[in-house]
Formats: C-alpha cells, sequence, structure tokens
C-alpha cells in the first residue's frame, strides 16, 4: 500500500511539473505574440509595400529644389519597401508624357506628378485613371483632369504673401514712406503655383500701386505681362534688360524688383549688373523663392533681400505618407478641402508652411535646422 501510495505521489508530482512547464511556455508565447506588431512594425509596413511600384515624376534637374524633392521621396518610400521609379522631364513637355506612360504600363500603382505643363497630361491621366492608378499632384496642381486624387504642396497664396509684406515692412509703406520704383515679375503661365503666389503678393502691394507709393514705370503690372514661362532664369535677364533700358536710362533707379523665383533673381540680378548697379550703391531690393545655394550666398553677399523656405524635406514626407495611405486603401491626412479647383473638382490638399529667409535668420532656418551645412552656403 505504501509502495501505491508512493508511486502515486510521483505521477501527481510529475504531471503538476509539466502543467506548470506547460503554463510556462503557453504564457512566453503569448507575450511574444503580443508584443511582436509594435517590435515588427517597419518590418510589416515593408513587406506591405514589397513589390509595389510608385512612380515619381519630377520637372527637371535644372532647378536645384527638384533634384532634393526627387531624392527625399525615393529614399523614404524605399525605406518603406516600395519600388520607385524616378524621373526627370527635363522641362520637355511630351518627355514627361512619355515618362508617365512609361510608368503605368511598367506596372506603377501610384503616381506622384510635379508636371510641366498639366494642360498636356489630361490624356496620359485620364489612361492612369482607367487603370485605377491614384495620382498625386506635387507642388504643382493637375489641372482640367478629374484623375487627380490628392495634391501635396506649400500654401502658395501665402508665399506671394510672405514676399508683399516683406517688401511692405522694408519699404515702410504702412508708415506712409515713398515713391518707390517696382518691376514685378511672376512665374510660369502654365504653372498654377504662379497665379496662386501672384495673387498673394498683389493683395499687399496693389492698394500701394493704386496710391502711387510703388509706381511700375514700365506698366507692366498684368499677369500676361509680368510671367516667365518655365520660371526661366535667360528669359527674366531678357526681360529686365529690356525694362531697364526702355524705362530706366535716363538716370531713374529700380528700387524693388518682386521675384518669385530664385532663378529668376538671378537673372534678374545679371541684367541689373549689365546695367551698371553694383551691389550697395543704389542696389534694388530682390526677393525670390526656393532657398536655393546661390540664393542664400547671394543674400550673405546682399546681391539678394529675402527668398522664401519652402522645406522639401517636410513636403516629400507628407507626400509618402499620402502614397503610403493610397497604396494601403486609406485616407490620408489633409488640411484644405477649398482652394485648389483645377477646373474638374477641388482637389483635397495639404498644404505646408513656409518660411521668409533674410540675412537675420539663416542661421536658424536653414543651418541649425540640418537642411544646410554651413560650408554649403560659405
Amino acid at each position: 500500500m505504501k509502495r501505491i501510495k508512493r508511486l502515486t505521489a510521483i505521477v501527481l508530482t510529475a504531471c503538476m511539473l509539466l502543467l506548470t512547464a506547460a503554463c510556462g511556455s503557453g504564457a512566453s508565447t503569448s507575450t511574444a505574440a503580443n508584443a511582436q506588431p509594435a517590435a515588427s512594425q517597419k518590418t510589416q509596413a515593408s513587406a506591405a509595400a514589397s513589390g509595389q511600384k510608385v512612380g515619381v515624376a519630377m520637372p527637371t534637374k535644372s532647378s536645384e529644389r527638384w533634384i532634393r524633392d526627387g531624392n527625399n521621396m525615393k529614399d523614404q518610400l524605399e525605406k518603406l519597401g516600395y519600388t520607385v521609379d524616378l524621373q526627370y522631364a527635363e522641362d520637355d513637355v511630351q518627355a514627361q508624357v512619355s515618362q508617365i506612360e512609361n510608368m503605368i504600363t511598367g506596372g506603377a500603382k501610384c503616381l506622384v506628378i510635379a508636371s510641366i505643363d498639366s494642360s498636356a497630361l489630361v490624356n496620359v491621366l485620364a489612361e492612369a485613371k482607367k487603370n485605377n492608378i491614384p495620382v498625386i499632384a506635387y507642388d504643382r496642381l493637375l489641372m482640367d483632369t478629374d484623375a487627380v486624387s490628392y495634391y501635396a504642396t506649400f500654401d502658395n497664396k501665402g508665399v506671394g504673401t510672405l514676399i508683399g509684406k516683406y517688401i511692405e515692412e522694408k519699404m515702410g509703406l504702412k508708415d506712409g514712406k515713398g515713391p518707390f520704383n517696382i518691376e514685378l515679375f511672376a512665374g510660369s503661365p502654365d504653372d498654377n503655383n504662379a497665379h496662386f503666389l501672384n495673387t498673394g503678393a498683389m493683395e499687399v502691394l496693389q492698394p500701394y500701386i493704386d496710391s502711387g507709393k510703388l509706381k511700375v514705370l514700365s506698366g507692366q503690372t498684368e499677369f500676361d505681362k509680368i510671367c516667365t514661362l518655365r520660371w526661366s532664369q535667360e528669359t527674366a535677364q531678357k526681360r529686365m534688360e529690356d525694362i531697364l533700358s526702355g524705362y530706366y536710362s535716363t538716370g531713374k533707379n529700380v528700387d524693388i524688383v518682386l521675384s518669385p523665383f530664385d532663378g529668376i533673381s538671378y537673372g534678374i540680378a545679371a541684367a541689373l549688373e549689365g546695367a551698371g548697379y553694383k551691389v550697395g550703391t543704389k542696389w534694388p531690393i530682390i526677393t525670390g523663392q526656393d532657398a536655393e545655394t546661390m540664393a542664400v550666398k547671394n543674400i550673405k553677399s546682399g546681391k539678394q533681400t529675402m527668398t522664401v523656405f519652402k522645406d522639401t524635406r517636410i513636403l516629400a514626407a507628407k507626400c509618402v505618407t499620402m502614397v503610403q495611405a493610397v497604396m494601403e486603401g486609406k485616407q490620408p491626412e489633409i488640411n484644405d478641402t477649398k482652394s485648389y479647383n483645377n477646373g474638374k473638382l477641388v482637389v483635397p490638399s495639404y498644404l505646408c508652411t513656409p518660411v521668409a529667409i533674410t540675412k537675420d535668420n539663416i542661421q536658424k532656418e536653414l543651418i541649425d535646422s540640418n537642411y544646410y551645412k554651413e560650408s554649403d552656403i560659405s
């Protein structure tokens, strides 16, 4: 009997040990399973994106900012596991059409497009829609098409407002100072951003033109007179040369030149130098946009007075989240559903905030933020 009791006790002890081990193993497995999603969230995102191609169509490499935009987007999308087809069309409209056609036939599941001339893309965008490929307009609104899903951009009217208010403050216009001679430049007529920017600037400056505090000696104030096709530096330089020889050859000086883009500003500065203007001696205020390295160097030297900084890292990151959302069938974050009517629909948009750059905040906004190294702009 004692032997039977001893055997029974041994069996019961063994069962309890096995049960405890099983429970411990189960608890450990359960904990690992519960922890796994957080630990491998990035891996899962990469797995979901694996094999998915995104086409990114940029307008040109002739402007430093587009190179940064394209590279930033490509790097971020590839880190998420997407395959990226990044193409630059060098301001050749038909080349961009062909590139987008190839992206569609090459299996792109989403398109990001910074257009050269969006009116030329209507048919190829219709083809994208036919193939159920979502399209995100990047910093240039795609016009006259219902094939665009979302728009990632900066507040382009706000860019113009920053430029206008800078001129207003710098010249003391609110305090009644003046009159000053101003000449006006606008961006490309086929880029909707140019219209928004010009509207923002002129809402600030038009009252001073009307009151005579700002005088446009050339008389060129309408958009179709001041626009610059393809935002061309050469076109801007030629127009500025014509203005100087035609309206400022009798001893009058231009005090302000409203430029909407750093590349245009370079052309304006070259024309002024050709006409005998010297930095520091009746050199006019010259504005700009994009905070290119050359523009920042020119601001430091006095050749350009200000530029508008659009941190393309932020814009690229926002566009990447849009791509990821639409690829996963989700609604991306947007903050504007009213402003951007492309002639077919109001495009849901996300607007990033631009910043005015002068000598006073180069360090804070561009160096301390690691957008540039000091050596880049020395």
